[in-house]
């Protein structure tokens, strides 16, 4: 079992930067790629960015290409997303998920374990 918590939502303006923190809790986190997938109000769960369980291989949805890293650190079981020059568009509940195995899906039915969110508010 991998239970995950995300920490470092917030309000923030437009412009703004944020980094997201995934802490999992389980032994080998380093079989597991990780993605970072988010919510908005009366919108279906997209994915955003997903990592391998190297941290080799890396995805970015082209809504935020350019603007967010993901980037993993196995020795403390941590995944975080930097976003930055958000917008109001980004506004969403973003939710850590990871999968066991080395690749990195873009679908969230490929996650079995997740957490349980972090809002994020980006104001104009």
């Amino acid at each position: 079992q991998v239970q995950l918590v995300e920490s470092g939502g917030g309000l923030v303006q437009a412009g703004g930067s944020l980094r997201l923190s995934c802490a999992a809790s389980v032994r080998t986190y380093s079989r597991y790629a990780m993605g970072w997938f988010r919510q908005a109000p009366g919108k279906e769960r997209e994915v955003v960015a997903a990592i391998s369980w190297s941290g080799g291989s890396t995805y970015y949805a082209d809504s935020v290409k350019g603007r967010c890293t993901i980037h993993r650190d196995n020795a403390k079981n941590t995944v975080h997303l930097q976003m930055n020059s958000l917008k109001p568009e980004d506004t969403a509940v973003y939710y850590c998920a990871a999968r066991y195995g080395s690749s990195w899906y873009r679908d969230e039915n490929e996650y079995e374990y997740w957490g349980q969110g972090t809002q994020v508010t980006v104001s104009s």
